[in-house]
């Protein structure tokens, strides 16, 4: 016969509620680390937050993201990547080489989230676009692919055109240059490269291409100079520099003539990375993304204002037109 007590103690264990004694779930901690500023919200961030939100991702409510941005200084990024590894997130969001070089450097057991426009393989980041390995993956697109095109429509556009300058910020990685100067000459152009670092730097460049009576400007990819993209576009318009850029928000803000992939769209991506991390896929084993779509962007108030008639062999390809 069983003593009394322990039948007392075994009946109440048993109407005990399920997961009484269970440990509250942990709320999954997103690190983000942005190139711009917190104010206004970057495009690409809400984005981001849009394609958590169709996966059942709410902030502040089953995630919690920390932000750190970099505003601009390159010189910050080491200590925020470290800074957000030290909080022991569960998965970083980053965004360029210098970011995910420093990302990488901080930290090789959290899982991180890339959106790039380089070649993650060639730059040294993971093994292969199918099998990235390691704690990297994310979504990138081949600049040197993205060069070519872009000087071919700018050929297609002046086609008097003879010689064009690079605009290159100088943390960018070097093959960034050296497919847009492989590009340029294959098509006949002679080059002239200036690399440039903070918001100070950017005029000179300007200066010297006009003096030299160069035709045309093609600004390669960084995300420091889309945060100061107001200021390049007003130096094109000031030396009257026929330029391209590499996204439509350039355009939009008055730029000439933008074609590249369509960014928004990478970093919603970029949260089913996210998603498929959280619930306990590895990284290393997410093969990493290249855009679907890219796009043109032409804006013929800025070509009207440089006197330039945009050839309909091309304004008839574009998909974004702003009179």
């Amino acid at each position: 016969m069983r003593p009394i007590g322990l039948a007392i103690v075994l009946t109440l264990s048993a109407l005990a509620p399920v997961g009484a004694n269970a440990q509250p779930t942990k709320t999954p901690r997103i690190g983000f680390l942005g190139a711009g500023n917190a104010v206004p919200v970057p495009s690409q961030l809400e984005a981001f937050r849009q394609g958590l939100r169709e996966l059942g991702w709410i902030e502040s409510q089953t995630l919690t993201i920390e932000y750190r941005w970099i505003e601009g200084s390159p010189q910050r990024v080491p200590a925020l990547a470290a800074d957000l590894v030290r909080l022991n997130v569960d998965v970083l969001v980053v965004t360029g080489s210098q970011a995910i070089r420093a990302a990488k450097e901080a930290t090789a057991s959290i899982p991180i989230v890339f959106v790039v426009l380089v070649d993650p393989v060639a730059a040294g980041f993971v093994k292969s676009f199918a099998r990235p390995g390691g704690n990297l993956t994310g979504l990138a697109s081949q600049f040197d692919e993205l060069s070519t095109k872009q000087l071919q429509l700018v050929k297609e556009t002046l086609p008097k055109l003879t010689s064009i300058a690079l605009l290159q910020r100088v943390e960018s990685p070097s093959s960034f240059l050296k497919a847009a100067e492989t590009a340029a000459r294959g098509l006949g152009f002679s080059v002239r490269s200036f690399k440039v670092g903070g918001p100070v730097e950017y005029e000179s460049p300007f200066r010297a291409a006009q003096s030299e009576r160069i035709g045309a400007i093609q600004v390669l990819p960084s995300p420091y100079f889309n945060i100061h993209r107001r200021q390049l576009i007003e130096l094109a318009a000031k030396y009257r520099l026929p330029a391209i850029y590499e996204f439509k928000d350039y355009v939009q803000d008055g730029g000439l003539m933008s074609y590249g992939p369509d960014i928004n769209p990478m970093f919603r991506r970029a949260a089913s990375y996210v998603d498929r991390i959280l619930k306990g896929a590895r990284p290393g084993d997410l093969p990493i993304e290249r855009p679907a779509t890219f796009e043109l962007a032409i804006n013929l108030k800025t070509a009207k204002a440089l006197g330039l008639t945009i050839p309909q062999s091309v304004l008839g390809r574009a998909d974004h037109v702003i009179d």
